[in-house]
């Protein structure tokens, strides 16, 4: 299966599980998301303004307003920059809401939330075709932990994706928790995170 039609499986797939049980399955990966944030003892986020098909993030957003900065993508033409998140929003291109914009430079955050279409096997990540993650994490010098999240899990084992596509640390879905191998980033070392052990998955580091 080639990145394109993997993509198509995913979105059709999405869109199905956007109209059942997404608030359950969104809750499982906020739930596991907080823990994570939590335990990586981070100061600023990169989140995002959800679309229907999305994990939506917002209730973090109440979260941790007091002790992480958090920020997300206002878009500039084919990419898109960071401004702090912070009321009003103004609806923009693809009906997403952003907050205004700001002529202030982030050259630096610790945990960069993204969502997905999908994801290969080399923790690679499948997303609609526009390439603004792809191009924005290209500019960053120092690499955020990096973490995939979506409302049901779409994951082939193979490697489907491109040199330029970015690559998730951790990968949250409500099926399982999928954590990338410490030293070889051509391998995944995953376990799965059952809502009935009380074993915590460790993040390993970069």
């Amino acid at each position: 299966m080639d990145k394109q039609t993997f993509r198509e499986l995913c979105i059709r797939k999405l869109r199905k599980t956007a109209k059942i049980g997404k608030l359950y399955r969104n809750k499982k990966v906020l739930k596991e998301l907080e823990e994570n944030i939590i335990k990586s003892n981070i100061k600023s986020i990169l989140l995002y303004m959800p679309m229907n098909h999305e994990v939506d993030v917002r209730p973090l957003f109440k979260r941790f307003r007091k002790g992480i900065r958090i920020y997300v993508p206002f878009m500039e033409g084919k990419s898109f920059k960071l401004v702090q998140y912070r009321l009003p929003l103004q609806k923009k291109r693809f009906g997403i809401y952003e907050p205004m914009n700001s002529n202030f430079y982030l050259s630096k955050i610790d945990m960069a939330v993204v969502p997905v279409v999908g994801v290969d096997g080399k923790l690679c990540r499948i997303g609609f075709g526009k390439g603004m993650y792809d191009r924005f994490f290209s500019t960053l010098k120092d690499k955020p932990i990096t973490v995939f999240i979506q409302l049901m899990k779409c994951y082939t084992k193979h490697n489907i994706t491109d040199e330029f596509d970015i690559q998730a640390d951790i990968y949250i879905t409500p099926e399982d928790t999928i954590f990338r191998g410490k030293h070889n980033v051509n391998r995944v070392n995953y376990r799965r995170c059952s809502s009935h052990s009380k074993r915590r998955c460790s993040i390993f580091n970069n």
